[in-house]
């Protein structure tokens, strides 16, 4: 095969992989080993929750205990401010119905709304984020349960220090379920203790289940092609992500759970046990809502004594920075799937530049340099292969005419050629395909790092999360998402897909050459919906390549 048809093959392929690894790659793969049968159990080590049975007073049953099933009694809604969200915990259920981010907002435009982590259609359906259910169903009545909170107030601030509220219910069992959660204001964490107390005759042997759901409508299935949107936990020491369409074959996961929750394209929800315990994940998909449920086991508690279980509850950004702040595992959701090894430094490299010159666009600009400093020698190489190939091709348009009507002797005489000039038509896009996992690693960092959401750069780019246009129209163009406009980075991208094109030696056969000049305008299309993040990434790595070539080409001359 000769050297044009070995470049046209290399780009295609380049192509390919970079749309089928939306497919195969995005989302981290799950754990294969995962027993679907194996019981719920509990951790058997002195930090187990075994430790922390202990004795109790009965006290007199509250008011709760006395709603029938006919109806719930009136409930309130506790509303706490803190530095970095809003919280609205409801005491039907004790669960979050809406949580508001002060540092990011809804949409770029002026004047949005602070971001809403808990969308009112699924506090509706569900009933809200964190609400706990008996796992096994001894303790009546807590999946629906009506709790009374501590404070008087429903209005409530934190500016500095702690704040805990404690929601408390009891069955007509004499069972008592306590939440406590305890609010930080310098911090997205909050911490939760689940108290379990046996005031009935009997013995309680059961587990707690504590829910976190998640919608996945039509829009959100589109989406989380490119993005990973679903119940994820960190199980068995590896970052786990479940497609919602295999909960219908795999509803049920055991293992060893250091967080469990459900992921969007920035932001997580999730709930850690304060140890690492053997637990289960139940998982159901109806109504386009997706719910994770992260089930541990209590032991046993016999009439008059109590368990506590501590968790931390977390919702907020996944931000590299703010995640490796606290001493956890929380760190492990900011996965690029298949090349998080790569992906991860280039975002720590990314987020130390911002620290120095604090703009995400010039941030780009120079990882892009210096990833391409780092690479330099294998492009140096490549170009000079090009440019040995460029010199040959007069006598390979030669071969090509004289035994244009034998296709073997052709290319039996083009081999000869490489041979005797000492060329290797492959030597030119190896050290383009060495590069190809970095271009990889980059896309998927670029597409999910929160850092760039709603980040600006210059003029018209205010959003190097979403693709650039300069000019909103009111009417749709061919192939370009809302809104529309005028992708000018994208199209200077495209003009220097073509002038490196151009600079490229040309190929002998007039198809193949024109099929080629092709490309640019297919890489056009292809960027159009892009992150603006991403397209001035390939922009400037074309700019410095065109450069690298010009001056490898002129030192050989």
């Amino acid at each position: 095969m000769d050297e044009q048809k070995r470049l046209f093959l290399a780009v295609v392929l380049s192509i390919a992989v970079l749309l089928g690894y939306q497919f195969f790659f995005a989302p981290a793969p799950r754990p294969d080993n995962l027993n679907q049968d194996t019981p719920l159990q509990t951790a058997d080590s002195p930090e187990s929750d075994s430790a922390k049975v202990s004795d109790f007073t009965p006290q007199t049953a509250p008011a709760s205990a006395q709603v029938t099933q006919a109806g719930l009694r009136d409930f309130r809604t506790i509303t706490l401010s803190t530095p970095y969200y809003t919280i609205a915990v409801s005491e039907h259920k004790a669960a979050v119905t809406s949580l508001t981010l002060n540092d990011y907002r809804e949409t770029n435009d002026e004047g949005a709304p602070a971001k809403q982590l808990v969308a009112e259609e699924l506090a509706e359906l569900t009933g809200g984020i964190f609400s706990i259910e008996s796992a096994k169903g001894s303790i009546r009545g807590l999946g629906d349960a009506v709790f009374s909170s501590d404070v008087e107030s429903t209005d409530l601030s934190l500016n500095q220090g702690e704040k805990t509220i404690t929601f408390s219910w009891t069955n007509p069992d004499g069972i008592t379920v306590k939440k406590v959660m305890t609010f930080r204001a310098d911090s997205y964490l909050i911490n939760c203790d689940i108290i379990v107390q046996n005031g009935s005759g009997m013995p309680v042997n059961d587990g707690i289940s504590m829910s976190i759901p998640g919608s996945f409508n039509d829009e959100i299935k589109s989406r989380s092609r490119f993005a990973f949107e679903g119940p994820v936990a960190y199980l068995d020491n590896h970052s786990t992500s479940i497609k919602p369409k295999d909960i219908e074959d795999k509803d049920t996961y055991s293992g060893v759970v250091g967080w469990a929750g459900y992921t969007s394209r920035y932001f997580l929800t999730a709930v850690m046990p304060d140890t690492l315990k053997d637990a289960t994940l139940k998982l159901t998909y109806a109504n386009d809502v997706v719910t994770n449920r992260l089930v541990t086991q209590m032991p046993r508690l016999d009439p008059e004594k109590q368990n506590q279980q501590t968790f931390t509850l977390y919702m907020g950004p996944k931000s590299h920075k703010i995640l490796s702040r606290y001493d956890n595992l929380l760190k492990k959701s900011i996965n690029f799937g298949f090349f998080d090894i790569i992906a991860k430094p280039l975002l720590i490299a990314m987020n130390y530049i911002h620290d120095i010159i604090p703009n995400y666009g010039v941030a780009i600009i120079l990882l892009t340099i210096l990833i391409k400093l780092i690479f330099w020698p294998l492009g140096t190489k490549s170009y000079k292969s090009m440019n040995e190939m460029k010199k040959v091709q007069p006598l390979m348009m030669e071969i090509r005419e004289k035994y244009k009507d034998d296709k073997q002797r052709m290319n039996q005489e083009i081999m000869g050629l490489y041979k005797t000039y000492k060329v290797n038509p492959a030597s030119g896009c190896l050290p383009l395909l060495v590069q190809m996992p970095i271009f990889f690693a980059l896309y998927r960092m670029l597409y999910m790092a929160i850092e760039l959401r709603h980040a600006p750069f210059v003029g018209w780019i205010q959003d190097l999360s979403g693709p650039d246009r300069l000019f909103h129209f009111t009417f749709s163009i061919p192939f370009m998402d809302a809104p529309s406009g005028i992708p000018v980075l994208t199209i200077l991208m495209g003009a220097s897909f073509l002038l490196q094109q151009k600079m490229t030696p040309t190929a002998g056969d007039p198809m193949q050459a024109r099929m080629m000049m092709l490309m640019p305008i297919f890489m056009t299309v292809l960027f159009i919906n892009f992150p603006a993040g991403l397209v001035l990434y390939m922009f400037v790595n074309n700019i410095i390549s065109m450069g690298q070539q010009y001056y490898t080409q002129k030192i050989l001359a």
